[in-house]
């Protein structure tokens, strides 16, 4: 079983797996010589772990996730455990990409005398780091503040001084702002460094299981997405390989790795995040939610804004796959827990084919039992909170990810082409997920306006989705997800969608009130969006984003819940 100890065994593990692979030396992270690259260090100060009230990782419940895979044919097998090889080598890469001395911390902290050292290096690798995403990010060892940067730029750079360098060097703008690129100093100047080059030693290897993979399966979709993939590790150009990842079909196998979320980026929000997702489909759920992808054009129809922000430009193809995880890797491990995903990213993929829309059915279920199913009736009256159910939760989900495929994505801001993430830059993520939420919700009701879900079930819609709000606060108002429940809550309570019942010491809903509040922010959401407003939304963010009194006195009497699931997969099928 997966252990999480992947600093100091999951690449050997995952090397010595596949004899026929040979990592590469690390490479020189040179552009041009004579360049002295000033690589971060481990800042010198106290290793007396950081004092904490709570403990992150005591907060998330760990399970063992057990998925049928007896279907699997013995060529399917070997691909699968070739990928899982792949995944962990993605873990190694995002260790760097977290933190670039990550290692060396991990090394200080097993080389120490520390009474609590077998503890914090389970922290340490849960949390790919030394910092607590649980806890706000709070270090449990040392006293650095997690680099708002991570380990992509300088620890020492600023937004500021990094948009001055980017304005002084238009020629370098490209590489500077690509997502495929990590930045370093050499002197005063700022030098890129492609992932091809930076992570070479790990996805050079990963390359190589993935045609490893490609030759095995018979599957012509996916042996071509492998072999691309393979390459795109090489040369950091992603975009054939994410068209063949949307053609993917005819295989129980749905893979997703590579550089894809820019969370990690809190500076700028740009640079992307190696992660890797190995599930398994289920073909016959996938296929009865065919009819809600054939609904995508209705749903850019029915936003509530003027036309000029609505987005038919997009490819409304959408495949959606209901799965079960059975391996992870990098940004898809650590922290709160993924239940679905929306890819890809790139601008130009969505409009030409649409994205990929793929429901973890384990994690969510998972999800529901341990976490949102007890804490309902702690944020809600029972009248309400016996509305809430695991077939919502997995409808929300669903249309949040299809929700990410409507509204504006290329715009023109001060006659300038460019995307809606580009120009919201650090907070354009979070707010994105914030749209999904609430534009899923407002979906949902929709369905049930055409007839295609019933209207008798709008309550169940309702509370799933408010008592989701409370969940995703649990994470926090620094965490992007927590954030923007945090806003949503704040701004449909101003709107009286959301009442605080003093006696009950619950919450309740003003459906009514709740609709049409639902209603107003994705409007204002989309107009902020497609405005490129950064500003405004900030703005916006900083007003709304607020978790009062009653609401952390609902959070604080969910202590005995699980803040998340932390999942255990299989190494091998």
């Amino acid at each position: 079983m997966i252990q999480l100890r992947w600093l100091a065994a999951v690449s050997a593990v995952a090397l010595s797996a596949c004899s026929t692979v040979t990592p590469p030396p690390a490479p020189m992270l040179v552009a041009t010589p004579p360049v002295t690259l000033v690589e971060p260090a481990v800042p010198a100060g106290p290793l007396d772990p950081v004092a904490h009230e709570t403990d992150g990782l005591a907060k998330l419940a760990p399970i063992q996730m057990a998925t049928d895979i007896g279907f699997l044919t013995a060529e399917e097998r070997q691909v699968v455990n070739l990928l899982n090889q792949a995944a962990n080598l993605m873990s190694e890469i995002y260790l760097r990409q977290v933190f670039a001395p990550n290692p060396e911390v991990r090394a200080q902290i097993a080389a120490s005398n520390l009474p609590n050292r077998a503890e914090l290096l389970q922290k340490f690798d849960a949390f790919f780091g030394p910092w607590d995403p649980i806890d706000e990010d709070k270090p449990f060892f040392g006293n650095l503040p997690r680099p708002a940067g991570a380990g992509f730029y300088p620890a020492d750079l600023t937004k500021e001084q990094f948009e001055a360098y980017v304005a002084a060097h238009p020629a370098e703008a490209d590489a500077l702002n690509s997502g495929y690129t990590v930045i370093r100093r050499d002197g005063d100047r700022l030098v890129t460094i492609p992932y091809s080059i930076a992570y070479k030693q790990w996805l050079e290897p990963a390359a190589q299981l993935l045609e490893q993979a490609a030759a095995i399966t018979s599957n012509a979709s996916l042996k071509k997405f492998l072999s691309l993939r393979a390459q795109s590790f090489r040369t950091d150009d992603y975009f054939q390989s994410e068209l063949a990842w949307m053609d993917v079909k005819d295989t129980p196998i749905e893979v997703a790795i590579g550089p894809y979320e820019t969370y990690t980026d809190t500076l700028y929000g740009r640079k992307t995040a190696f992660e890797a997702f190995v599930t398994l489909r289920n073909p016959k759920e996938s296929a009865a939610l065919d009819v809600y992808k054939g609904e995508l054009r209705a749903m850019e129809g029915n936003l509530p804004v003027e036309a000029k922000y609505k987005n038919f430009k997009r490819g409304f193809e959408s495949p959606i796959s209901v799965v079960d995880q059975i391996h992870g890797g990098g940004d898809n491990v650590p922290g709160v827990q993924t239940i679905a995903f929306n890819l890809p990213n790139d601008e130009r993929v969505r409009e030409a084919k649409g994205a990929k829309k793929v429901i973890l059915e384990n994690v969510l279920g998972a999800k529901y039992e341990r976490i949102l199913k007890p804490m309902a009736t702690l944020a809600l009256v029972p009248a309400d909170a016996a509305h809430v159910t695991r077939r919502y939760m997995f409808l929300e989900t669903l249309f949040h990810e299809l929700s990410h495929s409507l509204g504006p994505g290329s715009i023109v801001v001060d006659g300038r082409q460019t995307t809606v993430d580009k120009e919201l830059k650090d907070i354009g993520s979070g707010f994105e997920e914030a749209k999904a939420d609430v534009m899923g919700a407002y979906n949902v009701m929709f369905m049930m306006d055409k007839g295609i879900l019933p209207k008798a079930e709008r309550s169940q819609i309702r509370a799933t989705y408010v008592a989701g709000l409370f969940r995703a606060m649990r994470f926090g108002a620094n965490e992007a997800h927590g954030k923007g429940a945090a806003m949503q809550y704040q701004y449909l309570r101003n709107h009286g969608g959301i009442v605080w019942d003093e006696a009950a010491k619950r919450f309740r809903i003003d459906p009514t009130k709740l609709d049409s509040g639902i209603r107003t922010l994705v409007g204002g959401i989309v107009r902020l969006q497609g405005n490129g407003d950064y500003p405004g939304t900030k703005a916006f963010l900083d007003k709304w984003a607020v978790i009062d009194p009653q609401a952390q006195s609902v959070i604080d009497s969910m202590a005995a819940i699980p803040t998340d699931v932390r999942p255990i997969y299989p190494d091998r099928v």
